[in-house]
């Protein structure tokens, strides 16, 4: 499986078809998104060819342990936005959703997608008008509580005194934004795993879907008998265990394949 979106010839028509045909036949459809959706929006991936850690190096992979060490340091490191931080946040600001993004808010308006999940940071589903959203690794655009879990709006934590303190709790504060070595929110990870439970139909909307814990949602809804759709620009671990497996660019692929869901209703 896997055609071009290239004049939607007729091996991809069928292909969007099917996988139309599977998620309205579905009881409870879910979608996982990774860096793939944001790369028509010109946010670069961190990985491979023109990646963010490939041009100015990974982080450190004890970046949470560091962080409670000395989160002092931390947030006067992170105010200056030097390296890779500096390229990520000065792209974050001026991205834009794309038609994959709007095409996925549709199809929550449409009452077929029942939860979002993404990894990333970028806030560009949200932008876009996802509502039923799970932001595994956090929102660039807030900082959270890690003692409470509270989540707030830059404009809500002056940054005289750092650490800034939550005005809940008095615990730390940082970014939304979970770096390495720190454990995914137990709020976000409890709705994570709720909804996959009930999902029977999950859509990996520009994922490889290969880093963890992310990577297990999918696995368990083949595990349980559930369908697998995939668009994505190029095959991954998880193309042989899809049911459909769209390949092209998910600003293309997505709104296709909604439009033919729209299409497949009206003749219902």
């Amino acid at each position: 499986m896997g055609i071009g979106v290239e004049g939607m010839d007729d091996k991809f028509s069928e292909e969007i078809s099917t996988a139309a045909r599977l998620i309205l036949s579905a009881r409870y459809v879910m979608a996982l998104s990774g860096a793939g959706i944001s790369v028509d929006s010109g946010i670069p991936p961190f990985r491979g060819p023109g990646g963010l850690w490939t041009k100015h190096g990974e982080p450190p992979m004890d970046g949470y342990q560091r962080f409670l060490a000395d989160p002092k340091d931390h947030w006067e490191e992170r105010l200056k936005r030097k390296g890779y931080a500096q390229e990520l946040y000065a792209t974050l600001g001026s991205a834009e959703p794309n038609p994959g993004h709007y095409a996925l808010a549709e199809l929550e308006e449409l009452k077929i997608l029942q939860c979002l999940i993404t990894q990333n940071i970028d806030d560009l589903h949200r932008r876009a008008g996802s509502q039923k959203l799970t932001e595994i690794h956090g929102n660039f655009t807030l900082l959270r509580c890690i003692g409470c879990g509270t989540r707030f709006l830059p404009e809500e934590i002056p940054l005289d005194v750092l650490p800034p303190s939550c005005p809940n709790c008095g615990g730390i504060i940082k970014t939304d934004v979970v770096i390495f070595g720190e454990p995914i929110p137990s709020d976000v990870l409890a709705v994570c795993q709720e909804e996959t439970e009930k999902c029977d139909c999950m859509i990996l909307a520009g994922t490889s879907a290969t880093v963890y814990p992310a990577a297990a949602f999918p696995q368990i809804v083949r595990q349980r008998g559930g369908t697998l759709i995939e668009t994505n620009l190029y095959e991954s671990e998880r193309t042989p265990f899809c049911n459909v497996s769209l390949r092209g660019s998910t600003a293309e692929t997505l709104p296709k394949l909604v439009d033919c869901i729209k299409e497949e209703i009206k003749k219902r």
